[in-house]
């Protein structure tokens, strides 16, 4: 990513998260223990539902899209920000720090279209389950991710766009544990309001737009059922709350960081881990692993398992 312009800034210093030795320790193994069950358990959904012909709908094929983003976007932040606790300068180079803002805004913007996406696919199953097959077939399925992958690109491109080409010369230190687009954007030296402006209009527009979205699918869901039976209402709240507490955690602080910045560097530093770290965490056990069919695939998947275990083990 070659820079033409007028800065002469080779790299940038991340302040992390703390000073403290004592507790980058206990964040060092906080953070590695949240990264390999990440990874893991998204890896696991992903295989479970392309091996289990029983998960092949739909819903599922979403859900392994969702991982695959979840995956992307912890794999972007976290493994430096581990490493970076056990040294004492933490310094970033100016085109890693660029890429690292094109793959999280990538993988940020992807992810909300994808749980609009997956409002839409439970709502055709809910409100007219006699054309859900019909309505959701696997080409259009297929076009939905597409189309998920599209606006993420265009989106991370967007804002990288409007910061390639700042002249960076002077400050160098971003108060964060990865290169946050607001907080780069303040180290430009020039005026950065407009840009700013810019960059969180960006953000919001698409964040506030798939948050509207989701409330509107998830409330028409809830007053459809409820015109209907009373134990459709508590299955159907219960899978609803699940949702709902993927999308609040997930863009909440979004819309926090990018349309209501409240500029206070504690309160943005656990937002970012907020949705950096915990919501890929937290996609796998919200949206699958509470989920019977999901439970019941990997079960078998280890039975499976462990009887190609027996077989192999019993052949001299």
């Amino acid at each position: 990513m070659n820079r033409v312009n007028q800065s002469v800034v080779s790299e940038f210093v991340l302040l992390g998260l703390t000073d403290s030795w004592e507790l980058q320790i206990c964040l060092f193994l906080l953070f590695s223990v949240i990264y390999l069950a990440t990874v893991s358990g998204n890896i696991l959904i992903m295989t479970t539902v392309i091996t289990d012909s029983h998960l092949h709908s739909p819903m599922y094929f979403l859900l392994a899209n969702l991982s695959f983003v979840d995956l992307c976007l912890s794999s972007v932040t976290i493994p430096k920000t581990i490493i970076d606790f056990f040294r004492h300068s933490k310094t970033i180079s100016f085109e890693t720090c660029m890429w690292q803002v094109v793959f999280v805004h990538f993988a940020a913007g992807d992810e909300m279209v994808l749980l609009v996406t997956m409002a839409y696919d439970r709502y055709v199953a809910i409100c007219k389950p006699l054309h859900y097959t019909t309505i959701m077939c696997q080409q259009k399925c297929i076009w939905l991710v597409v189309i998920s992958w599209a606006i993420g690109i265009v989106h991370s491109i967007s804002q990288l766009a409007m910061i390639v080409d700042l002249p960076f010369c002077g400050p160098r230190e971003i108060d964060s544990f990865f290169c946050d687009l607001p907080l780069v954007i303040e180290l430009a030296c020039m005026d950065t309001y407009i840009p700013g402006l810019l960059v969180n209009a960006d953000s919001g527009f698409l964040a506030t737009t798939c948050f509207i979205l989701l409330l509107i699918s998830y409330t028409y869901i809830l007053l459809t059922v409820c015109h209907h039976s009373t134990d459709g209402v508590y299955k159907t709240l219960s899978t609803c709350t699940a949702h709902i507490m993927v999308v609040v955690i997930f863009f909440v602080p979004c819309i926090f960081i990018y349309l209501c910045p409240l500029n206070i560097p504690s309160v943005d530093k656990f937002l970012a881990v907020f949705y950096a770290v915990f919501t890929p965490l937290l996609n796998p056990f919200i949206y699958t692993l509470r989920n019977k069919e999901m439970k019941a695939a990997i079960k078998r998947q280890k039975s499976i398992c462990e009887f190609k275990g027996k077989i192999l083990g019993n052949i001299p």
